[in-house]
């Protein structure tokens, strides 16, 4: 079952635009695992990261630094979470996570699709 959906878009020379005026927000918004990532990739983990969170209905209990997007076995973005945020995703009856990260025209943009029982 579905138990929520969610879609962000990022406008790929103004994320570049906030990380080079806001330094610190790259390591606020990505884990050791992500910093390294090229700008596009960045910009398109972040999108994925807000499509999350409004699959989850909101932000409450849930942390930036608690969500990684990693690569899977064949190359697909996978989520991962920790802390308050993983309760978060298990307090929604959330089993999985399916993520959609795509890159054109100057944005990136994510899909996010919760599945689990209510």
């Amino acid at each position: 079952m579905i138990v929520g959906i969610g879609v962000d878009v990022v406008d790929l020379a103004r994320f570049e635009r906030a990380v080079t005026r806001t330094p610190r927000l790259v390591a606020r918004l990505f884990t050791a695992e992500e910093r390294g990532l090229p700008l596009r990739s960045l910009a398109g983990r972040f999108a994925a990261k807000e499509a999350l969170i409004k699959a989850l209905g909101g932000s409450d209990g849930v942390r930036w630094q608690e969500m990684t997007v990693r690569n899977g076995v064949q190359g697909e973005p996978v989520f991962v979470t920790s802390g308050e945020t993983a309760g978060r995703v298990r307090g929604r009856g959330i089993t999985r996570i399916h993520v959609s990260m795509s890159h054109d025209a100057g944005v990136a943009t994510a899909f996010v699709v919760a599945e689990g029982e209510r």
